[in-house]
């Protein structure tokens, strides 16, 4: 079963930066594809980026060249470098994780999720 911990969220002013960890666990194969989805209240999980078993990403339209997805194998650990925070970044982040390979950015494309970390960005 792989698990998912996610950590790193926390509250920033509007052009600020924060970096999301996401410590994986449990899986039996490298051949594991990864993503970050955000939710904010009211509105329906959206997600943010991917990372597929070669290395390959994606990213949604609204966080290109602000936020940079990259996995650490030897540590097991997903991250999300986000820059150039707006107030409408503030949601909850979850990690996600599938085996094989996707860099599908729909939830359905995922099997197995984190607890979520909350990001807030006040202007």
């Amino acid at each position: 079963q792989v698990q998912l911990v996610e950590s790193g969220g926390g509250s920033v002013q509007a052009g600020g930066s924060l970096r999301l960890s996401c410590a994986a666990s449990g899986y039996t194969s490298v051949s594991i594809s990864m993503a970050w989805f955000r939710q904010a209240p009211g509105k329906e999980r959206e997600g943010v980026a991917s990372i597929d078993n070669y290395g390959r990403t994606s990213y949604a339209d609204s966080v290109k060249s602000r936020f940079t997805i990259s996995k650490d194998n030897a540590k097991n650990t997903l991250y999300l470098q986000m820059n150039s925070l707006k107030p409408e970044d503030t949601a909850m982040y979850y990690c996600a994780a599938t085996y094989g390979r996707s860099l599908l950015l729909i939830s359905s494309a995922y099997n197995y999720w984190g607890q979520g970390t909350q990001v807030i960005v006040s202007s």
